[in-house]
């Protein structure tokens, strides 16, 4: 008969063991089994936060460890209890971290740089973009034209160029497809 004890992984019944020991007055027991769930938490943490903060976010989980240490139920597997915990500090790190981001201010100086070019100067690659589009047929330059310059809908154009919807959006893709061909070649 298996037992649950015996589908474990060896880290996993380390984990047990050390907190046990630990639980009943091994310091070394404990320094081992917080030596050894950190590399676990580090990894779990590491996947899912900024690197600059898992160090920070990892003492955090630690520390919930070790103030929640006598609700372990001895009888049940640690990991579950670990992880319950560290996803606990996660969820607290983010919520705190996405509400700090959601008021950080930028310094518009800092955008200055960025915003002074002027808007209005075509660049060298969208004039080599509108030779291909007047090399194409006349048809499939009036639909590029109108959906892109004008902003009408693929039913709109159909309609001023008595075409049905999906006809101008294969005429589109098709244009579309052709100055890709010619600009990567």
């Amino acid at each position: 008969m298996v037992t649950a004890c015996d589908t474990k992984s060896s880290a996993e019944q380390s984990i047990e063991r050390l907190l046990h020991a630990a639980l009943k007055g091994d310091q070394e027991a404990y320094r081992r089994f917080l030596g050894l769930i950190s590399q676990y938490l580090r990894r779990f943490v590491a996947k899912r936060i900024p690197a600059a903060d898992v160090e920070d976010v990892l003492q955090d989980i630690l520390i919930s460890i070790h103030k929640a240490r006598a609700t372990y139920d001895g009888r049940r597997s640690a990991l579950p209890w670990i992880s319950a915990i560290a996803r606990y500090r996660l969820a607290d790190y983010l919520r705190a971290h996405y509400a700090e981001m959601k008021h950080a201010t930028v310094d518009i100086a800092n955008l200055h740089d960025s915003l002074t070019g002027d808007v209005t100067e075509s660049s060298p690659l969208s004039e080599y973009i509108s030779e291909e589009v007047h090399k194409l047929p006349d048809r499939q330059q009036k639909i590029i034209y109108l959906l892109h310059t004008e902003g009408y809908t693929a039913k709109e154009v159909g309609v001023r160029l008595g075409m049905k919807e999906s006809a101008v959006k294969v005429a589109a893709h098709r244009a579309y497809k052709l100055i890709k061909s010619r600009l990567t070649s």
